[in-house]
């Protein structure tokens, strides 16, 4: 298959988050309104991450690995990484990635916490901490959840992003912001204030 043909086979998974979301079993789609990025967004934030050529973009809390394959199709000069802890979900998202066949993705299985975010240029963050807290909807119950963990995982990121150096780019999605420096600059708003994009100075 010559390059023009391929890219047409591809192109017709991201006409739309339905059409998108095809590449999951049922149980996974019914979950993608309320915790997968949604292609639109994806496309926005991916191309304010991918700036330079070899840019290394990690998702943190990556899910089904929805941002990191559709951001991987619109911009394939940068390297999207996903982490999850969930095993189940990081199988789902590396079916879909055979599916597309795209070279420019990957997937770690594990904890954000265990992983060097210096080993990545820029940061993607659908808020994949909000589960801690108590009455919010939830994947699944096969992890533990707590207050506790939401506090820790916020002061864990705020640490490690105040250690990238001045320019590392950052887009946070539905963000209570408490993970996020003050050296992270804000430099556009879209989406009701829902979706920003920073740059460290």
């Amino acid at each position: 298959m010559i390059l023009s043909e391929k890219r047409k086979t591809d192109e017709k998974w991201f006409y739309s988050d339905e059409q998108f979301n095809q590449l999951y079993p049922l149980d996974i789609r019914t979950l993608s309104a309320r915790h997968w990025t949604p292609l639109q967004v994806a496309r926005v934030a991916a191309g304010f991450l991918a700036t330079e050529k070899q840019a290394k973009i990690l998702d943190i809390g990556s899910g089904v690995g929805k941002f990191c394959l559709s951001a991987a199709h619109f911009y394939p000069q940068a390297t999207f990484y996903g982490v999850e802890q969930r095993r189940y979900l990081i199988k789902h998202a590396e079916t879909a990635g055979k599916i597309l066949g795209f070279k420019n993705v990957s997937f770690i299985h594990g904890n954000f916490t265990q992983i060097d975010l210096k080993n990545f240029d820029h940061f993607y963050f659908f808020n994949s901490f909000y589960e801690n807290l108590t009455g919010t909807d939830k994947i699944d119950e096969d992890i533990l959840y707590s207050a506790e963990l939401f506090n820790y995982y916020n002061r864990f990121l705020y640490k490690q992003l105040e250690k990238m150096p001045a320019g590392t780019r950052l887009v946070t999605f539905h963000s209570l912001e408490d993970e996020i420096p003050d050296c992270y600059q804000v430099v556009d708003v879209q989406m009701s204030n829902m979706l920003k994009f920073r740059i460290k100075v």
